[in-house]
């Protein structure tokens, strides 16, 4: 018995729905584990994430905080957001841009002992962020040479 053309066609956009849906759901269930959720130190304070979770911390870095422990590699600092504290911790490279007083996303895991132990540091700047090799430049100077290098 002969499968009509039409009922044939019907199939396939069936087997085609079901391929698409089971790909979305298996994508979503892999990124599942992979997502970085964003919390500011108020939000840790109030409910933090599990010990072992990948999370972001994003504030401000406190003045007076930053301090380089005995291997010379590892930092230690606060984080604040105006409403509460989080100590810090990561061992590695610094991003030129990060000092006290500036805004940072350090990506990590909250420890046991209530210190986020970061992987990475991004360094935020300000909107008023100007080059070094521009600072003295006037408005006008600044245009021309960024026309220049188009």
């Amino acid at each position: 018995m002969a499968v009509k053309a039409k009922h044939q066609r019907l199939v396939l956009v069936v087997i085609a729905l079901v391929a698409i849906l089971g790909a979305g759901a298996l994508a979503a269930w892999a990124l599942r584990s992979q997502a970085s959720y964003f919390y500011v130190p108020s939000e840790i304070a109030a409910k933090p994430p599990e010990p072992d979770r990948a999370v972001r911390l994003g504030g401000m870095v406190e003045r007076g905080s930053l301090k380089t422990e005995a291997d010379g590699v590892t930092i230690a600092f606060v984080v604040g957001d105006g409403k509460a504290r989080v100590p810090v911790r990561f061992k590695g490279i610094t991003p030129s841009l990060f000092v006290e007083g500036s805004g940072v996303v350090a990506e990590g895991r909250m420890g046991a002992d209530g210190t986020f132990n970061a992987d990475n540091l991004l360094a935020k700047h300000d909107e008023r962020y100007v080059p070094r090799e521009m600072k003295d430049m006037t408005a006008a100077q600044a245009r021309e040479t960024v026309k220049e290098t188009q």
